[in-house]
């Protein structure tokens, strides 16, 4: 969870999306509103189980007197998926933290094509109907494997037909005649100056990187859920904390988080695996080791902070703002 003060909501209703997939409606306990949010928003829900993760928002930004989040159920789940479709039940209560956005929507763009993958779609649903809202240009190509497995295509389809239809494409590979998306050469018919976004399992983020190698990458905007880059557990290394003075060893097989959180220190964290920038730590002096997928290139370089649930230190000494 984030180290702001988090906010304690209650699960109003749950829906079955599609086969696997469920949505929560969350709203505050004591009746106020939520903080505002923008498209592309998640927020660290920190489950009764006690694990703490990210979902993104997919309801209309406007709404802040509910947020809405769906949830795969992940077979290789660690435990919040599994948890959420077994055991969470309307009316428990959770801990949530605000909003954080590290897929913001460029809502000047003068058109916008949204790719998404399974789950992938809830904030790009999102990112629709903020961009409707606006009277933007913008259309959605909308894959899954089957039709079952496909959440909120009704939510789709009552923004296409708004919009005048035409802006929502589905693609089911595995249904009969199915195929997979040719990113190629969907991304290489967009204009230079439109904005792509993409969400969705690791090979079809891939592809759309491949695809989107040649454009001007601050009109190309990516989300991850899961990394396929292993976490840095080398380890070896000294971090210090700027602000206790406190020193600390990360051994082999330790991540910087796994030896803050084994010194009793409490630092913001949610996925463990670099992909929603929950535990962001400036650096005050050292080389990180960066394994994330929340920084740009040009964030890497400039080596300013890193994300330390999954990345580690090229120096024997890092010293950190906490």
């Amino acid at each position: 969870m984030s180290s702001t003060p988090s906010i304690e909501v209650r699960v109003q209703s749950t829906r079955w999306e599609a086969e696997g997939i469920v949505s929560l409606e969350l709203v505050r306990t004591d009746g106020a509103m939520l903080p505002a949010f923008a498209a592309g928003a998640h927020i660290d829900m920190e489950l009764p189980n006690g694990i703490s993760r990210s979902y993104s928002l997919m309801n209309d930004p406007t709404e802040t007197h509910r947020y809405v989040v769906a949830v795969n159920r992940d077979p290789a789940s660690r435990g919040g998926s599994k948890f959420i479709h077994d055991a969470l039940r309307c009316g428990d209560r959770l801990q949530i933290s605000a909003p954080g956005n590290n897929f913001p929507l460029e809502e000047s763009a003068g058109h916008t094509v949204l790719f998404a993958g399974g789950i992938g779609v809830t904030p790009l649903l999102c990112m629709a109907r903020r961009l409707q809202a606006l009277g933007r240009s913008w259309e959605i190509w909308y894959s899954a494997r089957t039709r079952s497995v496909a959440a909120c295509i009704d939510a789709l389809m009552a923004l296409d037909a708004a919009a005048g239809g035409n802006r929502v494409h589905l693609n089911f590979d595995q249904a009969p005649g199915g195929r997979m998306l040719d990113l190629e050469a969907l991304v290489g018919a967009c204009a230079p100056d439109t904005h792509v976004y993409c969400c969705g399992p690791l090979p079809m983020l891939a592809a759309f990187e491949k695809a989107c190698a040649a454009r001007d990458q601050a009109t190309v905007h990516v989300e991850y859920f899961s990394s396929a880059t292993p976490v840095a557990a080398e380890g070896g290394y000294t971090v210090v904390l700027s602000r206790s003075g406190r020193s600390i060893e990360v051994t082999p097989g330790k991540t910087i988080l796994d030896a803050m959180l084994d010194s009793d220190i409490d630092v913001p964290y949610s996925c463990m695996e670099g992909v929603c920038g929950t535990c962001e730590l400036r650096v005050i002096e050292g080389l990180p080791d960066h394994r994330d997928l929340v920084l740009s290139k040009e964030e890497r370089a400039a080596n300013k902070s890193l994300m330390v649930c999954c990345s580690g230190s090229l120096t024997p000494r890092l010293v950190l703002d906490w």
